[in-house]
């Protein structure tokens, strides 16, 4: 079978060698030395200011939530995974969609200024396939209305707009380290902000708000990283620039072959990309489940990413309809990318979807 994404699998003796220094110290959670060492280099390797690492990237997005204390209607995109929009009711909040550009994938700009009201609090875009949104007209308009922007940059990791991360936008960007992703620590997220006083925040809430033997100063929760997830991301991080190498020939073999048969995301071009998904666009859903079955049959399984459109949840109201957003989820396909496939398999992948396209 060839998946739509595999966990990347490190050194396995480098790893042992890291799991040997927590069986020598016994110091298994709680903000280990290894966790601190994996939040320094990625500060390092991402050139951002403040990693703070978490349990997932589900509990980033509610902590974001909480440290900045948002209200009421949050505006954000119905194209996303499912966690963007649940963790906002998750806390109490509720989601507002602003529809996408249907080029780009991303929330449209214009459509998020239709939508704010006084109950507004805060914008959560989504960086879709690790394409930056538009930061700068999203950060005029929430400094126009006095909004948070809280950037769900779970596809994101290692992404520079004009030449810095993509993460130093908003208030806060958060990461998912999800086995599957780029990079990944087993389970695992992270918030990221320039401002020092959210990370010390943050630091309190992610340990039940504890910050002594015998002193809690607020309400928190449990969502630290542990010792064995950190040594899983400090290797993989010394593997990162191969990784993406892999992924990147890939995705431009995809690409190269299926120019004028299906269309592809409009890319920030002010970006780099990742290559961490391989998302294209078909004439019609018709086409697209022709496809699908085409290589489901042969063993291999591309993933609708991201299908259904969130607005149509059934724990929302359903008032609101994204046209761009409702088009675009039944005409995209995500195709297998991941370090380690290999040009046989990447060659019958292109073979069944050239012949869906034919039909």
């Amino acid at each position: 079978m060839i998946p739509v994404s595999k966990a990347y699998l490190p050194d396995k003796e480098k790893y042992k060698a890291y799991v040997d220094r927590i069986y020598d110290t016994a110091w298994l959670t709680n903000n280990g030395v290894l966790v601190r060492e994996l939040e320094k280099r990625l500060a390092d390797h991402l050139g951002v200011k403040n990693v703070i690492c978490v349990a997932n990237g589900s509990l980033a997005l509610q902590l974001a939530y909480k440290v900045l204390d948002l209200k009421d209607e949050v505006i954000t995109t119905p194209f996303s995974f499912v966690s963007t929009t649940s963790t906002i009711v998750w806390q109490g909040l509720n989601p507002v969609f602003a529809d996408i550009d249907p080029q780009t994938f991303n929330i449209n700009p214009s459509e998020i200024e239709q939508k704010i009201t006084d109950k507004t609090s805060a914008i959560v875009p989504v960086h879709v396939f690790g394409n930056p949104c538009d930061v700068a007209t999203i950060q005029a308009i929430a400094e126009k209305h006095h909004l948070k922007v809280i950037y769900d940059a779970a596809h994101a990791f290692g992404v520079k707009h004009k030449g810095k991360s993509v993460l130093n936008y908003g208030d806060i960007s958060t990461l998912s380290f999800h086995a599957t992703k780029l990079f990944h620590t087993i389970e695992g997220g992270a918030i990221v902000t320039d401002d020092d006083d959210i990370a010390r925040k943050v630091r309190l809430l992610i340990n039940f708000g504890i910050t002594g033997p015998t002193t809690i100063e607020a309400l928190g929760i449990n969502a630290k990283m542990n010792e064995f997830e950190a040594a899983m991301g400090l290797c993989v991080l010394d593997d990162i620039e191969q990784i993406t190498a892999s992924r990147r020939k890939v995705f431009e073999t995809y690409q190269k072959e299926l120019e004028g048969l299906v269309q592809f995301q409009q890319f920030n071009k002010y970006s780099n990309n990742n290559f961490a998904y391989a998302p294209i666009l078909f004439k019609s859903e018709h086409q697209l489940l022709k496809a699908e079955k085409r290589l489901n049959e042969v063993g291999i399984c591309p993933r609708r990413y991201f299908y259904p459109s969130l607005e149509t949840l059934n724990y929302l109201n359903g008032e609101i309809v994204c046209k761009n957003t409702c088009d675009i989820v039944t005409r995209v396909l995500c195709l297998p990318l991941y370090s380690g496939l290999t040009l046989e398999e990447v060659k019958s992948i292109l073979r069944s979807i050239e012949g869906a396209c034919e039909l």
